[in-house]
């Protein structure tokens, strides 16, 4: 939990400190789309269950999503973001095996429904590291709360594995304005460990339609899991993108 007390250390000497002279700015920005499921191997628990893919061997429906984070300006080079972002996939289908899932098991040839949560929320400090007319780069950390489940369901039993946990991660965001109201931005968190790894990226195009109000298209790509005692998973999620910020 070091990355926590250090980032609750920044923010509290930038609140205390931060430049008087430079005016606060309030910024949210809003994320919806349609995401789809790449690969997704689940194997719970690792050391005894089936492994299975929620993508391959059951057909996982894409689904709307929508993501907000708000956005906090401290000074001409200091943010700090709170992010909730939620996520619901559900499949089904009939693997010609027997599946052992979180100590139930499945037999095979019955059809299985499967329901994959991943919600996410987050705190970030980002520092700009670098500021010129059209190009900005920022470089941060930040601190996630991963709450997550995966469930199968069939032949009249149910299963459920739930899983909350801490991911330190470090955030980046590149800015290039290539045009008048154009902006190129590449933005995400990220970080690979013995354990496992995280990415969750975006890559989008982003239109000044108001000083106060910027819409933006893009193409989000979230993945990694872990493989640990308890539980094998690593997933790749494809986001199509339409969002929007504003100032205040």
């Amino acid at each position: 939990m070091k990355i926590c007390k250090t980032i609750a250390a920044m923010i509290t000497i930038l609140l205390f400190t931060g430049c008087p002279q430079v005016s606060a700015q309030l910024r949210l920005d809003v994320e919806t789309g349609v995401v789809f499921s790449g690969y997704n191997d689940v194997q719970i628990p690792n050391n005894s269950g089936t492994k299975i893919s929620l993508s391959d061997e059951l057909e996982t429906d894409p689904a709307f999503f929508w993501r907000v984070r708000l956005i906090y300006s401290l000074a001409e080079r200091h943010d700090i973001a709170f992010l909730v972002a939620p996520l619901r996939l559900e499949g089904k289908g009939i693997i010609n095996r027997r599946v052992d899932f979180n100590e139930e098991q499945f037999p095979q040839g019955v059809l299985l429904k499967s329901k994959y949560r991943f919600d996410s929320y987050r705190i970030t400090y980002r520092y700009g590291v670098y500021r010129s007319k059209k190009l900005q780069m920022a470089l941060g950390l930040s601190a996630k709360i991963r709450d997550a489940s995966i469930s199968l369901k069939g032949d009249n039993k149910e299963a459920e594995k739930k899983n909350t946990g801490f991911v330190p991660l470090v955030n980046f965001r590149v800015e290039w304005m290539f045009a008048k109201r154009f902006t190129l931005i590449l933005d995400g968190d990220a970080l690979a460990g013995p354990q496992g790894r995280a990415e969750d990226i975006l890559l989008g195009a982003a239109y000044d339609l108001h000083e106060n109000l910027q819409v933006k298209l893009g193409y989000r790509m979230l993945e990694g899991g872990a493989d640990v005692d308890e539980v094998c998973n690593f997933a790749l999620l494809n986001y199509m993108v339409l969002g929007g910020t504003l100032r205040f």
